[in-house]
């Protein structure tokens, strides 16, 4: 099992920054993929961002390509998210997630963390 905890969500003005993160414990493994979703009120949940421990495969949805950067640091187990040049329309949960499988489909997923709270207002 691997227990997965995001942090760093909150309220901010749009232009404005965040970083999440997202620490994970337990069977942590070098080969998991490691993916940030977002979930906003009535809406599905979506991909934004995924990487390979390894850093060598990195994905992000339009929505937020050149605004957000997905990195991790290896020896703290922990994922970042840094989120810049926000807008009202990031206003969501934000998930992490980690899975075997690099890709942005939810269902290669297994194991995803409570979620923190991104209000962006205008």
């Amino acid at each position: 099992q691997v227990q997965l905890a995001e942090s760093g969500g909150g309220l901010v003005q749009a232009g404005g920054s965040l970083r999440l993160s997202c620490a994970a414990s337990g069977r942590t493994s070098s080969s998991y993929v490691m993916g940030w979703f977002r979930q906003a009120p009535g809406l599905e949940r979506e991909f934004v961002a995924a990487m390979t421990w390894s850093g060598g495969g990195i994905s992000y949805a339009a929505s937020v390509k050149d605004r957000f950067t997905i990195s991790r640091d290896n020896a703290k187990n922990t994922v970042y998210l840094q989120a810049n040049s926000l807008k009202p329309e990031d206003t969501a949960v934000y998930y992490c997630a980690a899975g075997e499988k690099y890709s942005t489909r939810l269902s290669n997923y297994d194991y995803w963390g409570q979620g923190t709270q991104v209000t962006v207002s205008s």
